[in-house]
């Protein structure tokens, strides 16, 4: 019985994290691009419409952009994977003798004898040997390859979740406060995001936060210095 039925494969929770990180970048820069676009019209305009057509229209294009984005990466990616575990299966089926040979030196490699090894080799290839192959020599489960699809909707659902932060922050206060209330929001909400980020790679929160808090404040100030600009010379 296993003694650790609920325990996670390790393999399989790499996957998760990644693509937890994956959803809070998107997050991240859905917040970013969106408060920059807003308070960049915010400054040179109070009309609630046009602030509002910016920012859906940022949303939906930076939406349609990282979707397409990444399931264009993914979509290499995959192939590339394909086409290493058809090499794979080919050399299995031409020269099984070598790839036997092969599978064994890696365990030996592992630091298994070369006894043992051989013995590890043949029960594996016994039960699957292409399985067996690609996990050892390529890293990669021919079941569980990454999905296209479902990489480019999370891009696309987690980068419209970050933008409307600074939609909503933009356009419910008073227009008094829009621009102060957003800045600080987005700044929130940045030193959120850089903190998950970072506990999920396993790094400092606060240089991550330092990083995203920062370059936030920066675009948004460069935005708003571009929209003040363009209020005083009329554009």
């Amino acid at each position: 019985m296993d003694p650790h039925p609920h325990e996670p494969h390790t393999e399989a929770l790499a996957s998760r994290l990644n693509w937890l990180r994956a959803g809070v970048l998107g997050a991240n820069d859905g917040i970013v691009s969106t408060a920059g676009l807003v308070v960049g019209v915010a400054a040179a305009s109070t009309d609630t419409s046009a602030i509002l057509t910016a920012g859906i229209a940022g949303l939906g294009a930076g939406a349609i952009s990282m979707a397409v984005g990444e399931y264009v990466s993914v979509s290499t990616q995959r192939d590339s994977e394909r086409a290493l575990l058809a090499k794979e299966a080919r050399e299995l089926k031409e020269e099984p003798d070598t790839e036997l040979a092969e599978l064994a030196g890696i365990y030996t490699a592992k630091g298994l004898t070369a006894e043992t090894a051989r013995k590890v080799a043949e029960e594996l290839t016994a039960h699957d040997a292409f399985a067996a192959h690609a996990e050892a020599e390529l890293g990669l489960d021919p079941d569980e390859l990454t999905n296209p699809w479902h990489a480019a909707f999370s891009s696309a659902v987690s980068f419209t979740l970050g933008a409307l932060l600074p939609l909503c922050a933009i356009l419910l206060p008073p227009v008094q406060w829009r621009i102060p209330v957003t800045f600080v929001a987005v700044l929130l909400a940045l030193a959120a995001t850089g903190s998950i980020s970072a506990r999920l790679g396993g790094s400092a929160p606060s240089r991550a936060v330092l990083r995203v808090v920062v370059g936030g404040a920066v675009a948004m100030a460069v935005t708003y210095g571009i929209g003040q600009l363009a209020d005083v010379s009329g554009i």
